[in-house]
């Protein structure tokens, strides 16, 4: 039975890719700013492979309309699904998410991304993909009840994390060092043989914070920052235990 849904599987998989490839085409004819991101960007980083149910591109919030309304004019459904961060273009089963930020507004895609951007080729275009630092970015903040991407930060520190810019990831991150600190001690966990890979002034640094929590007053305000990572699963520690949400940047 597995052996007559292989050709199905691999027949719908080429459907996809060639719907992709023609979207990234016309992309690229426009000469819309975008970049690749998702498990194209994550195989790119660490080899792994797997099948996607979409394609992930991230583009500046300004130049969402412009990238919708090119699509839509080429015959795709478009949709702006949630204005703080993503919009989707599809035709039948197949579709794009394009993302401009995440839910809570935290990694809003700006220039930064495009500088640092790597270049790959993918189905035989030439691309630009996030960087591994903004790759990270992007997934600590995604640890719902669904989906958690901590295995992905794993497999991208493991392969990718002697060339990665820590000095970025820290003063991006370091707002929220908690995560960053709880992802590092997963990686610890699950590769206990490459402690190394972390920088030891890092590790330092956010343990001296931890500590440090611990010689401060608690906090007076009762605060929720669940939100900020799942965006689902924490209601009721607003409405009904009280708590305040924090759940978007202003800019």
């Amino acid at each position: 039975m597995a052996e007559e849904n292989k050709p199905k599987d691999d027949k719908d998989k080429a459907k996809a890719h060639k719907f992709y490839k023609s979207a990234l085409t016309l992309l690229l004819k426009a000469e819309i700013p975008f970049l690749v991101g998702g498990g194209f960007a994550l195989k790119l980083y660490t080899g792994i492979e797997r099948d996607t149910k979409d394609l992930d591109i991230f583009c500046k919030s300004g130049d969402c309309p412009s990238i919708l309304k090119l699509l839509s004019d080429k015959g795709y459904d478009t949709e702006l699904v949630d204005a703080r961060w993503l919009a989707k273009a599809r035709k039948e089963e197949h579709f794009v998410d394009f993302i401009f930020s995440n839910p809570s507004n935290q990694i809003p895609v700006d220039d930064g991304w495009y500088e640092r951007a790597a270049e790959s080729e993918l189905f035989d275009l030439k691309l630009k993909f996030i960087s591994p630092e903004d790759l990270i970015r992007c997934k600590i903040y995604v640890q719902n009840r669904e989906r958690y991407d901590g295995s992905d930060i794993n497999h991208t520190l493991l392969k990718y994390g002697d060339k990665l810019d820590w000095k970025l990831i820290w003063s991006s991150l370091e707002q929220h060092w908690q995560l960053l600190m709880a992802q590092l001690l997963s990686f610890q966990f699950v590769y206990p043989s490459e402690r190394d890979i972390i920088p030891r002034w890092l590790f330092d640094e956010l343990m001296k914070r931890a500590r440090e929590t611990y010689d401060m007053p608690p906090p007076t305000e009762k605060i929720c920052r669940g939100p900020l990572i799942d965006q689902t699963q924490y209601g009721t520690d607003v409405t009904d235990w009280e708590y305040k949400a924090i759940t978007i940047r202003t800019v």
